[in-house]
């Protein structure tokens, strides 16, 4: 007999999500690709040992017959995905979910990765406050009275972030025929529990059941997603091709397969997305130990403009656009001061200036963490578009991009500096701290963060303690640095009886000071989240 156990103990709304037929999809999802999955990460640890050895990555030539073939298309984008200007982010908490359907974005990424810390209470409550906003029941009340009510009459399109293939869910327990127990996926628990529950409501809402991809590192994980898509379709009779997804290009290696990923999920295929900062966390990652020329500069000097992102954003446009896919843009993170309107006005000035870039460079829509930068974004692709709901058919033939191009780090200015080491300590800790509380979403310094941010930090330190690097002022970045650094960080916050900075401290200890590099920090920040044991009870059959 197979199975999905829960490890908690009831709560008084979970089951609503955690029904019986639910469960029993989620056994059957694990029974068909748990193998698959696992499969897929130990071929991830082989490909990036091969990277570390030295080996450069290149455009496949065993896919050479995909990428030149000029007549294959994808889906495209479904009801209510043909005009994606500007799309919200954020995580599915009750008073967030309230903001976003308000907004007046197109979209709304709805995450339960980056932006979500996976506790219990938020992957579940989650899930519950998108069935309440998918049939009009959603609401919000502070504990001062506030109410927060939808009052929008056209709401942006739903579009789900399940955790990646790397994570598990801990309080699902998954039996297989074998009698092995092992916690559930995350991201096929994320996925199923969503379009169990929602998939018919939003069809017969003039939707469909969409989704962000994260984190996907080659063809043959697009391979698998596809095939689970296919198979919950016919599963829950849904005809073939109504899930739509959009993959986030936010792994070095997914870069180089841009054509594979998107043929590979065609029939469900709606565009890719530049995820940059995760993108530049990749790179990192990949060729931290491949010598001085991978060697990043302070993270605020990583812009958009630099030759090798530059590469990168040309050539999704260029491959998206080829596929009738849709190309969507990189984040802005900033939070609006009104105390503070000058330094308001020259953020905003900023964020102009990288939405028109994108705009101008055929991307269709773009993303904002903030509802008060809706508007700036809209702005800029409204001069584009017009009143096209896309620019799809602005194909860029003249872009050309090479293997070299997409790794060539040699033209950019590399200064480390003082202030780049401790911010990236304080930014990381701070957000660990936070995230161990229970909130992915955290605004630092005036950014809305989320845990792609505290990665590119914690292995930028990793690396120039690693290559040795000396910053502009003299200093060499060695361990005893970074540990004075952070010692200075956690003397300046100011505490608290319930904070998690101990914590917090340890994790980044962790992962950005010992030899060993964890490939995401969620994996040991995860352990610190306790499982509460449930009384024991009957197993779900599928």
């Amino acid at each position: 007999m197979t199975s999905i156990t829960r490890t908690t103990a009831p709560d008084p709304r979970h089951d609503e999500i955690l029904t019986p037929d639910a469960l029993a999809f989620l056994a059957r999802l694990h029974d068909q690709f748990a193998h698959r999955r696992q499969e897929r990460l130990e071929a991830r640890m082989s490909a990036r040992t091969a990277i570390e050895n030295g080996r450069d990555l290149r455009f496949l030539p065993e896919t050479r017959a995909i990428r030149e073939n000029t007549e294959w298309r994808v889906a495209g984008p479904g009801p209510g995905l043909e005009d994606r200007r500007v799309e919200i982010t954020g995580p599915t908490d009750r008073k967030m979910t309230v903001n976003a359907l308000n907004s007046g974005a197109k979209a709304w990424l709805a995450d339960l990765e980056d932006a979500t810390s996976p506790t219990w209470a938020n992957i579940v409550g989650g899930q519950l406050n998108l069935r309440d906003a998918i049939r009009g029941e959603i609401d919000f009340a502070t504990p001062e009275g506030r109410e927060y009510r939808v009052t929008a009459t056209e709401t942006p399109t739903i579009i789900m972030r399940p955790r990646g293939w790397h994570l598990v869910e801990k309080h699902l327990c998954h039996t297989d025929r074998a009698g092995h127990r092992r916690p559930a996926s995350a991201s096929l628990t994320d996925f199923g529990l969503y379009l169990f529950h929602n998939a018919h409501a939003l069809i017969a809402g003039g939707r469909g059941p969409y989704f962000y991809l994260p984190k996907l590192e080659n063809h043959l994980e697009a391979r698998l997603w596809d095939d689970v898509f296919t198979w919950s379709e016919s599963a829950l009779g849904l005809a073939h091709g109504t899930i739509r997804a959009t993959i986030l290009i936010e792994t070095i290696s997914a870069a180089f397969e841009m054509d594979e990923i998107l043929y590979e999920l065609r029939d469900h295929a709606a565009g890719l997305n530049a995820g940059r900062w995760d993108y530049i966390f990749s790179l990192i990652k990949n060729h931290r130990d491949r010598g001085r020329s991978f060697v990043l500069p302070d993270r605020d000097r990583i812009t958009m403009t630099v030759p090798f992102m530059r590469a990168y954003t040309e050539l999704l446009v260029q491959t998206c656009h080829k596929r009738g896919a849709h190309a969507i843009g990189g984040m802005s993170a900033f939070i609006p001061n009104r105390r503070d309107p000058e330094a308001t006005e020259r953020a905003l000035a900023k964020v102009a200036e990288d939405k028109r870039r994108e705009a101008g460079d055929g991307f269709d829509g773009t993303w904002v963490a903030h509802p008060d930068l809706i508007d700036t974004a809209r702005a800029e692709f409204d001069a584009v578009l017009g009143d096209r709901p896309n620019q799809v058919d602005r194909q860029r033939p003249e872009v050309s991009v090479s293997a070299r191009e997409l790794l060539d780090l040699s033209t950019i200015e590399k200064t480390v500096t003082d202030a780049g080491v401790r911010a990236n300590v304080s930014v990381a800790l701070r957000y660990i701290e936070s995230w161990l509380r229970g909130v992915g979403a955290a605004a630092i310094d005036g950014l809305m963060e989320d845990a792609a941010t505290a990665e590119i930090s914690r292995s930028q330190l990793w690396q120039w303690i690693h290559q040795g690097v000396v910053t502009e002022e003299g200093t060499r970045i060695t361990r005893a640095h970074v540990e004075h650094e952070l010692h200075e960080v956690l003397r300046m916050l100011d505490r608290s009886l319930d904070d998690r900075y101990d914590d917090a401290e340890n994790i980044l200890r962790q992962v950005a000071l010992e030899d060993g590099f964890p490939t995401f920090l969620t994996i040991p920040a995860y352990a610190h989240y306790l499982v509460e044991t449930a009384p024991a009870r009957e197993p779900l059959a599928a």
